[in-house]
């Protein structure tokens, strides 16, 4: 059944906050994104149990909406903590993510920052029928 799944860039909007976002695939997959099945992915099922095992919100999550056209869901998520060095939940993501010097512990793995001011940039997408008017013209 299909699914509704807001773009990153939306959820930061409703949060009015900076948001955190995590990708999963292989490195082989940007060739063919077919290839790439997050469903029967382990590691992105181990990591989805860690962060339930930690009390870690997530919700799956489209990439930044772009006006010039969109792909198919590839099993990203936002994670509902902020960026907070003083966090000890957020230490304990991150370092679970990645190694001291902040490359990520699974090359398969891209873990990412988005600031509201960058999410703001799409506050258009937000208007009542941009996407319907979209869809007509794309």
């Amino acid at each position: 059944m299909p699914v509704q799944i807001e773009h990153i860039d939306a959820i930061a909007r409703q949060k009015q906050r900076a948001v955190l976002y995590l990708e999963f695939h292989p490195q082989s997959a940007f060739a063919d994104s077919s290839v790439y099945d997050y469903e029967a992915d382990n590691k992105r099922q181990a990591f989805l149990g860690w962060l339930q095992q930690h009390g870690i919100a997530w919700q799956p999550s489209a990439p930044i909406a772009s006006g010039c056209g969109f792909g198919a869901y590839l099993g990203q998520i936002y994670i509902d903590l902020p960026m907070d060095d003083d966090d000890p939940l957020y230490c304990r993501l991150r370092d679970h993510l990645e190694y001291p010097d902040g490359s990520m512990r699974d090359p398969n793995q891209r873990f990412f920052y988005l600031p509201l001011d960058i999410a703001m940039r799409n506050a258009h997408h937000d208007e009542p029928g941009f996407w319907d008017t979209w869809a007509k013209d794309f």
